[in-house]
């Protein structure tokens, strides 16, 4: 069932066209970050780095109600096209910043790339449960975010790439351009849908709108704590990747390589997570094991931050083979797999009960309203971690690391008590009756 999915029509340019929007949101990240990290000074890098991850997410916070609705007023494929030809364009504005070498351009570029993917997350899972069953949804979801993070590792390496003084400027450019049109060629491929919400109007007050989705999610008191957990997860993964690069070239003197592998062990893990979902699920909506996933994540968590706490600043750089060949990165780079296989056992799982509890006229903004959780989570999360790192207060990263990974035994207990017991999780979807109230429900399936 798994490869007929992977190549069916209904599934695979939907695959692709993430696959490829995954890679250039990263190349484009991870680029900003390593002419960061290796052109300004070691204390103004750590805010700008975590600054980035800002930038990137905040249009979520505005843009992804109105994607929400235009999925939902539209068919689907339509505005995924129209959505990708524009993040083409954008793609010029970045392959200029990096010919010039200018980091604010960059910044621009990044907030662009922040406002398409806003506006595509409520299309590309609002769409799975069009074309997939039920009992296709978890792997569908897995198969997206394997994807997601496979793209992700090859963009940050890509991305490294770019720190090296031995790339060519214009081969970085003309990666740049290509992915930006390949990732628009596979939305001609998506199958079209029927429009969800008919008549459906475009609210114009983006604020309100953003209000409204959080609204309709606390509607229901299921779908309010899936919100939750998927959004933990995004600010876990969003920190965790601000503040393990920081250690590692502060406290270890990882070059450009080193920085690199990091974000590749993270990508393979939630990769693995996923795949060890589809394998638990077994065409079932299974959410039983969530709580202790997040469990683990506080364990590799609070393991790196310690293990690296009792080391100080270094100047010299180590090669990966060294890092790799060494106790302390040996360390890190299993806590940082399992780390991430733990995440995509915790998300995935969460984001598939979410998608099939949501009715069919309302999936894309139940889905935006999770993208704008999400959002805030991450751009609190970064704020946060940015005030601490800041002269004026001056946390160790590692003791960061271990703040985390204490939050993460804390959302273990609440995901334990507030998630359905139920072995498999398969719901019957809202209505959302304005009789429901905060925390309503319905029966189940």
């Amino acid at each position: 069932m798994l490869l007929r999915l992977l190549i069916s029509k209904r599934f695979a340019p939907l695959f692709w066209c993430q696959f490829f929007s995954a890679f250039n949101d990263n190349l484009v990240r991870t680029m900003l970050a390593m002419m960061i990290l290796f052109r300004v000074g070691e204390e103004a890098a750590g805010p700008l780095v975590t600054l980035a991850v800002g930038v990137f997410i905040a249009p979520s916070l505005l843009l992804s109600a109105v994607g929400g609705q235009l999925a939902d007023a539209s068919d689907k494929a339509k505005v995924a096209r129209w959505l990708k030809l524009g993040e083409f364009a954008i793609q010029i504005l970045v392959a200029a910043g990096f010919w010039f070498g200018s980091i604010g351009t960059l910044f621009v570029g990044l907030f662009a790339l922040g406002a398409a993917a806003a506006l595509f997350s409520p299309i590309k899972y609002g769409i799975l449960p069009d074309h997939l069953s039920t009992e296709e949804l978890t792997a569908g979801n897995a198969f997206i975010e394997g994807a997601t993070f496979v793209a992700i590792l090859l963009g940050l390496v890509a991305g490294g790439i770019t720190g090296l003084k031995s790339t060519a400027p214009w081969l970085v450019v003309a990666q740049l351009i290509g992915v930006g049109l390949a990732s628009y060629l596979a939305t001609l491929f998506i199958p079209s849908t029927r429009v969800a919400a008919p008549g459906l109007k475009i609210t114009r007050n983006l604020v309100a709108s953003t209000f409204t989705m959080i609204r309709d999610l606390r509607t229901s008191r299921r779908l309010w704590i899936g919100a939750l957990g998927v959004s933990w997860f995004w600010l876990s993964g969003a920190v965790t990747l601000s503040l393990v690069p920081l250690v590692v070239k502060q406290r270890i003197g990882g070059g450009v390589e080193v920085e690199t592998a990091i974000s590749v062990f993270f990508a393979i893990g939630v990769g693995l997570g996923s795949l060890a979902t589809v394998l638990i699920a077994r065409g079932r909506i299974y959410i039983k094991h969530v709580p202790f996933a997040a469990v683990f994540m506080a364990i590799f968590l609070v393991d790196i931050g310690l293990a690296t706490s009792s080391l100080g600043n270094v100047h010299e750089t180590m090669s990966l083979g060294d890092f790799l060949h060494s106790f302390i990165g040996l360390r890190i780079a299993i806590d940082l797999i399992g780390l991430a296989c733990a995440g995509g056992m915790f998300s995935v799982p969460l984001f598939a009960a979410v998608q099939s509890w949501s009715s069919e006229d309302r999936r894309a903004r139940v889905v935006a309203g999770v993208s704008v959780l999400n959002a805030l989570f991450m751009v609190l999360g970064s704020v946060v971690t940015a005030s601490l790192q800041s002269a004026y207060i001056n946390v160790p990263d590692p003791v960061l690391l271990i703040g985390l990974g204490a939050a993460n035994v804390g959302a273990a207990l609440y995901f334990y008590v507030t998630l359905p017991r139920g072995h498999a999780v398969t719901y019957a979807p809202d209505t959302y009756a304005t009789d429901l109230g905060a925390g309503g429900e319905r029966s189940r399936a």
